[in-house]
C-alpha cells in the first residue's frame, strides 16, 4: 500500500476550539467539503461564514448537490474523529484511517473495563475512539474503540503513570479515578503496545490486555506475549506451544520455555472453554507473580534479538486461528509523527509483584512491529 506523511497544519483557533480560521486552513475546508460529499452537516459552530470547515461545505454543496455518497456511523465516526484532530492541532492519516477502517476497530466491550459498550455520547459506557499514545498522530495502528469512562479516566497520561495508578489502586484496594487496579494494567499494557519502551521495560510488563484488532504492537516481547496467549485462545494448544518451543535455538531456553508454560497452562484449563470466559483468564493469568516470574526469566534469557527472531519465525510457521504481520519499524509507525526513541524517564516499569527486570541493549532501528488478529 502506499502510503504519505500528512501534514495538517493548525491555526491558533482550531486548537482552541473557536469558530473563526483562516483561509489558508485546508485542512478545515476539506472536512466541510468532505461532509457535503457524504451529504451530512458538521457541527453548527462550525458552519458560519469565516470558518474553514463552513467554507468546504458550501463549496461541496455547490458541487455535489444531492449527488451525494452514502453513509453509515463509521462515516460520521471518522469525520468526527477528523475534526477532533483538527481542533487539538494533531496529525490525522486521512489515506489510511477511513470509514472501512474504523469498521474493523468495532468491539463489543470496553477492553480496560470489560463492559458492554453502549448508550448516548457522555455516558460512561459510550464507545469512543481514542489514540494510545497520545505523542502519536491519529493513525494506523494507534487508534481503539474503550469507554468514555476508560478515556477519561486515562487523559494526559503515559504509560508510566497508568502504572503508578495501576500500583496504588493495588495496594490501596480501591478504584483510582473510577478504575480498579485490573483496568488500570489493562490500559498500561494497551498504551506500552504502541509506546517505544527499552527491552528489560516491555518484558517486565504483564500482558493484561490482548490487543485490539489493527493494533500495531511496537515491543518485540509483547508481541511475543501476545502471539503465545492466543495459541491457548483453541483447542490443540499443548500441540501448538511445544512446536513453538521447537523453534527456540538452545535446551535451556525451552525448558525455560516450558516453565512458563507450566505456569500459565492451568488457569487456562480452569476457564473452560467459554471464549470470553477464557480469554479474561488469560489475560488475568499474567498478573500472577508465578506467571510472570517464568516470563521474565524466559524472556530476558532469550534477549531482544531471540525474541525478534522467535516472533518472525512463529509469524512465517503461523498458528491456528492466529495471524501475525511484522512491519518494518519504519512502516510501522509510518504517519505516526514519532521517532525511535525510547520513553523511558528512568523509574522501573515493574509489573505487580514481579522482580525488576534486568536491563538489555535496545536498537529501536531493527525492532519490528507486530500485528495480530483472527485468521481469515
Amino acid at each position: 500500500m502506499i502510503q504519505a506523511t500528512l501534514a495538517f497544519p493548525a491555526s491558533q483557533a482550531a486548537v482552541s476550539g473557536a469558530t473563526t480560521t483562516t483561509i489558508d486552513d485546508a485542512t478545515g475546508f476539506d472536512l466541510g467539503w468532505d461532509h457535503a460529499h457524504h451529504g451530512l452537516v458538521p457541527p453548527a459552530e462550525l458552519l458560519l461564514d469565516t470558518t474553514s470547515i463552513g467554507q468546504g461545505w458550501r463549496a461541496g454543496r455547490a458541487v455535489f448537490g444531492r449527488r451525494t455518497l452514502n453513509s453509515n456511523r463509521h462515516t460520521r465516526a471518522w469525520l468526527a474523529l477528523r475534526i477532533q484532530a483538527w481542533r487539538e492541532g494533531v496529525p490525522f492519516d486521512a489515506q489510511q484511517v477511513n470509514p472501512a477502517y474504523l469498521a474493523q476497530l468495532d468491539t463489543p466491550r470496553c477492553p480496560v473495563r470489560r463492559t458492554p459498550l453502549g448508550g448516548p455520547h457522555g455516558h460512561d459506557d459510550a464507545a469512543v475512539i481514542a489514540r494510545l499514545n497520545p505523542r502519536a498522530a491519529y493513525a494506523a495502528g494507534n487508534l481503539v474503540v474503550m469507554s468514555h469512562r476508560a478515556a477519561q479516566a486515562r487523559a494526559g497520561l503515559d504509560v508510566l503513570d497508568t502504572l503508578r495508578c495501576g500500583r496504588a489502586a493495588e495496594r490501596g484496594g480501591e478504584p483510582v479515578a473510577g478504575l480498579d487496579a485490573g483496568a488500570w494494567w489493562r490500559l498500561a499494557t494497551l498504551q506500552a503496545c504502541t509506546t517505544p519502551l527499552p527491552f528489560h521495560e516491555a518484558a517486565s510488563l504483564p500482558m493484561a490486555v490482548l490487543p485490539p484488532n489493527r493494533v500495531r504492537v511496537l515491543n518485540a516481547s509483547q508481541g511475543l506475549q501476545a502471539w503465545l496467549t492466543r495459541l491457548f485462545l483453541a483447542p490443540g494448544w499443548s500441540a501448538r506451544t511445544r512446536a513453538l518451543a521447537q523453534l527456540l535455538p538452545a535446551h535451556t531456553l525451552r525448558t525455560d520455555f516450558n516453565l512458563f508454560i507450566g505456569a500459565l497452562a492451568p488457569r487456562v484449563i480452569e476457564a473452560g472453554t467459554e471464549p470470553l470466559a477464557l480469554r479474561h483468564a488469560l489475560e488475568d493469568a499474567w498478573l500472577h507473580e508465578r506467571v510472570q516470574r517464568r516470563w521474565q526469566h524466559f524472556i530476558l534469557s532469550l534477549g531482544e534479538a531471540g525474541t525478534e527472531a522467535l516472533l518472525k519465525r512463529a509469524a512465517e510457521a503461523g498458528g491456528a486461528g492466529v495471524r501475525a504481520v511484522c512491519h518494518p519499524w519504519a512502516q510501522a509507525t509510518e504517519n505516526w509523527g514519532i521517532n525511535a526513541r525510547i520513553e523511558s524517564r528512568g523509574d522501573p516499569m515493574q509489573a505487580p509483584r514481579a522482580p525488576v527486570a534486568r536491563r538489555s541493549a535496545f536498537r529501536p532501528a531493527r525492532v519490528p512491529a507486530t500485528t495480530l488478529g483472527a485468521s481469515a
